[in-house]
């Protein structure tokens, strides 16, 4: 078999800028201050600028993010809050470790993201809040499940972790909600070298509480007056994505061509009604580049033979994992399963572009190679 092209590869992001991180690491090392100093504070600072946002305070992981801004919105245990099914476990785990419900519900199938009539159709009298899931960089349907929150009193969270630049208009994904959470996972548009988030908010109380949210609860005395966590980025990681931060336009900038090179060079496929592409509306930052298969793993296998790592996100649906849903009755939700047993993720990170005319070349092999089977019955 020939050299795996790796579906995800942050290692060759890290070897692209080692001089830099290395130098960022070398000055923390030194500097001697390894919790909530220097770095952390200018990383929130140039991160909350880069999004055109007032606030980002950084915290240990994506899943804290969600969790302090749930908080720090005022969520407490026995709230529900309203998560769409298809988006990674930590979006529902956030939620359900503050002892708030989770409610699932479908998604759309353009964006693949909340659908706001589902979600509209869930709230019931103990619906606190909604968690819109800004799936694989593609923005959701924001500005109708935000109508539809406000005129139910409910908070709405942003889940941030797969957008990083994302926008809708000439806003930036992460400032429309009452709070956003973002993850620098490594294999993230903006990723650390470990783990990594941020919650960013608006109004100057809100980032003041999640700071004490993050740090014991403590107040400036000491004093714990809320009942908070410890979740605080480290600030090996910080100064490591301010190397990165200044990158993160351009990255995003190659991945939206190397998602219509994608779009182009798959059309074929496209109209022969083999393969569905995803939505590439212009706001989009192509955190994961996946396509709808109908024999999806036929295709992984045969593109695994030629040497092309994919990837499966996310499946099944978290509807449909015991642990999540708990004693509650199993929603409908037809669109998240189609997706869970029909998308597979392509490589898309800009380290990867060179290798684009072997991946598609792979993919209309393996694609074509069941059509001389006839139709499926």
């Amino acid at each position: 078999m020939a050299e795996l092209v790796p579906q995800a590869a942050p290692g060759l992001r890290v070897a692209r800028h080692r001089d830099e991180i290395a130098a960022a690491i070398a000055r923390v090392v030194a500097g001697g201050q390894y919790i909530l100093g220097a770095e952390c504070e200018a990383f929130e600072h140039e991160f909350a600028r880069s999004l055109g946002a007032p606030y980002a305070i950084g915290v240990n992981s994506g899943t804290d993010a969600l969790s302090l801004a749930l908080l720090t919105l005022g969520i407490a245990p026995g709230d529900e809050v309203i998560v769409p099914a298809l988006t990674h476990a930590g979006t529902a785990v956030a939620a359900q470790r503050i002892g708030a419900s989770v409610r699932f519900v479908d998604v759309e199938p353009v964006t693949r993201g909340i659908d706001p009539a589902a979600f509209a159709a869930a709230i019931s009298p103990r619906t606190a809040a909604v968690i819109v899931v800004h799936l694989h960089g593609a923005p959701a349907m924001l500005t109708d499940v935000q109508h539809i929150a406000a005129a139910r009193g409910l908070a709405v969270i942003e889940d941030c972790a797969h957008a990083h630049g994302a926008t809708i208009g000439d806003r930036t994904i992460g400032t429309f909600g009452d709070a956003a959470a973002f993850s620098f996972y490594p294999t993230k548009n903006l990723g650390a070298l470990g783990d990594a988030g941020a919650v960013v908010v608006r109004r100057p109380e809100h980032a003041e509480r999640a700071r004490r949210l993050r740090h014991y609860g403590q107040d400036r005395t000491g004093v714990c007056t809320l009942a908070g966590m410890n979740s605080r980025i480290d600030e090996i990681q910080a100064a490591i994505l301010r190397v990165l931060l200044p990158h993160l336009a351009a990255d995003n900038a190659k991945r939206r061509g190397f998602a219509r090179c994608y779009d182009e060079t798959l059309a074929p496929l496209v109209s022969g009604g083999r393969v569905k592409l995803p939505e590439s509306g212009p706001g989009g930052v192509f955190h994961q580049y996946a396509i709808e298969l109908d024999d999806r793993d036929r295709v992984r296998d045969a593109l695994h033979a030629r040497g092309i790592g994919t990837g499966i996100h996310y499946a099944p649906g978290l509807h449909r994992h015991p642990a999540l849903l708990g004693d509650a009755p199993r929603p409908e939700c037809p669109v998240t399963d189609r997706l869970a047993d029909t998308l597979l993720s392509l490589p898309i990170q800009p380290e990867l572009m060179a290798e684009q005319d072997r991946i598609v070349a792979a993919l209309r092999h393996a694609v074509a190679g069941d059509a001389s089977r006839g139709p499926r019955s």
